[in-house]
């Protein structure tokens, strides 16, 4: 068991990575080549990725597996992928909570650097007052998000997992095995 453990740690320090680059190499080659307003929204779009992801992991690790047997003993869609990720609820959290949560975060500073040196240049603002208040503002609504969602996850934490269930499910319907 300790070795599995182990194993994860690695996986998830290399799927961190990766998924940093990716993330960072695509939005920082979209917001570069957009206009103002279109960088704004990916902006937004990235804090509400993270904010979503935020609200996964949270009911993932605040959820009872129970409605989920009696769900996939009736053949409901998702509920046997919904089982499996509650079965695996400290991977799956620390996927949402910290892999892609915090690369949200991360990606989304980043982009509020790139968006006030835009920002700077078209209005001939200070970009470093600029900066610092672009990301309070980013700071700001995913904290603001993440606990207004951390509620929300906890009060329908059977709805959202039984959601996410159904999405896999309806993505890995051929395959046999999602994980």
């Amino acid at each position: 068991m300790k070795r599995r453990n182990n194993n994860w740690i690695y996986i998830v320090f290399v799927l961190t990575f990766i998924l940093s680059i990716v993330f960072g190499l695509v939005s920082n080659t979209i917001i570069n080549n957009l206009d103002v307003f279109f960088a704004i929204v990916v902006l937004i779009v990235i804090i509400l990725i993270g904010i979503t992801f935020d609200i996964i992991g949270v009911a993932i690790q605040s959820c009872d597996i129970s409605p989920f047997t009696a769900k996939a003993s009736r053949k409901y869609r998702g509920a046997k992928e919904a089982i499996l990720l509650l079965k695996n609820t400290d991977k799956i959290s620390n996927i949402c909570n910290d892999v892609i949560g915090d690369i949200c975060g991360i990606i989304s500073g980043a982009l509020g650097a790139v968006l006030s040196i835009k920002l700077g240049m078209l209005f001939e603002i200070d970009v470093a007052f600029l900066g610092l208040i672009i990301g309070a503002v980013i700071a700001s609504f995913t904290v603001f998000g993440k606990a207004i969602g951390k509620g929300y996850a906890v009060r329908n934490n059977v709805k959202i997992i039984y959601k996410v269930g159904s999405i896999i499910h309806f993505i890995f319907r051929k395959e046999k095995k999602m994980f």
